[in-house]
């Protein structure tokens, strides 16, 4: 299924200027490793080096899903890594997951599956590298601590855990992960797209589940006119 493609070729746009300053590529299995704590554990002000979206600076995320083969376990920079920065800057995260047919099936099982994979980031906890998450304002700001640093935290650490934890389920064949922060990327154009991605997903449970079959009264209709192939979709279940 492609229902995210055209949104991801979109946010692959927004980073096209950036290319060429890019860091990266396929993650190392025999790659040192980073600390996956048990849970989320607070970073106090007086630990931490910045925050990720400090200061009221954009911080965003966004997730796809698509059947490519192409996508391996790879992370990617664009802007400083976590030793080159200094202070609070703008950040985004951008997670692609291939998927095999299984996450397809149809109905509400395709919802819940890729539900139960975007909620896969609420179970990385990184050891220095507090995230505070909130859907609600599609933010995702980042508390970065010093010992963390003075260690060796690098994106391609934090972002090899978040691969880890999303190969726990059997349906993610791949995970590319972009991390961002750049500070003349255009983040809240970034925010706009990784919300239609949002209401892509949310779009499949009110398909499946019948809720609305009048488009001009659809809150969702924003989505389907801009996502190719989602009315035909809603379309061929009623």
């Amino acid at each position: 299924m492609n229902l995210y493609d055209n949104l991801t070729a979109q946010a692959e746009k927004l980073l096209a200027p950036f290319a060429e300053r890019r860091k990266g590529g396929r993650l190392d299995a025999d790659s040192p490793g980073w600390e996956q704590e048990a849970e989320q554990r607070i970073l106090f002000q007086k630990d931490t080096a910045y925050e990720l979206g400090g200061g009221g600076r954009p911080a965003y995320s966004g997730a796809a899903f698509t059947s490519d083969a192409g996508i391996g376990d790879e992370v990617w920079v664009y802007g400083p890594d976590l030793p080159q920065i200094r202070e609070d800057c703008a950040y985004a995260r951008l997670t692609l997951l291939c998927v095999d047919d299984s996450a397809w099936a149809g109905g509400q099982q395709t919802y819940r599956t890729l539900r139960r994979l975007e909620y896969t980031r609420y179970h990385v906890c990184p050891r220095g590298f507090m995230m505070r998450i909130s859907a609600a304002q599609n933010r995702e700001v980042v508390r970065v601590g010093r010992e963390a640093l003075r260690e060796g935290l690098t994106f391609a650490r934090v972002g090899s855990l978040f691969a880890a934890q999303y190969h726990r389920h059997p349906e993610v064949l791949g995970v590319r992960i972009l991390f961002v922060t750049e500070p003349d990327f255009p983040y809240e154009e970034f925010a706009r797209i990784s919300r239609l991605m949002d209401g892509v997903t949310e779009s499949l449970n009110e398909i499946y589940n019948h809720l609305v079959m009048d488009c001009s009264s659809c809150r969702l209709k924003p989505v389907c006119d801009e996502v190719e192939g989602l009315r035909s979709l809603h379309f061929s279940q009623q």
